[in-house]
């Protein structure tokens, strides 16, 4: 597999980290965007499934999870540390990642 930027089955995985980790904050602040990310993330998801290699779904699970969690750690930043580069950091990567989307 290539690198990030070249490697659309990582470039789906990281997207689909980081929806999970938008939709997750969403449900914890009742944030009625939640909707539109949960529907996002499930095409993201359909996407990944469809490219997914046979025998590479923990390497790419991997991918998700480490999206996920740096994700969630901006958001946490943006809202309980009221850090402004956080906030527009992890806005900016989920508005590159519902490009990738029609819904």
């Amino acid at each position: 597999m290539g690198n990030t930027f070249d490697d659309p089955v990582r470039v789906f995985a990281t997207c689909a980290g980081r929806l999970s980790a938008q939709m997750e904050h969403q449900w914890l602040l009742s944030d009625p965007a939640s909707d539109q990310t949960e529907h996002q993330r499930d095409i993201v998801l359909e996407v990944l499934a469809a490219m997914t290699p046979e025998g590479q779904e923990s390497r790419i699970m991997g991918w998700r999870l480490e999206a996920k969690v740096a994700h969630a750690a901006l958001l946490q930043s943006a809202t309980f540390r009221n850090s402004p580069w956080a906030g527009e950091t992890a806005t900016r990567l989920v508005a590159q990642c519902t490009t990738l989307v029609v819904s």
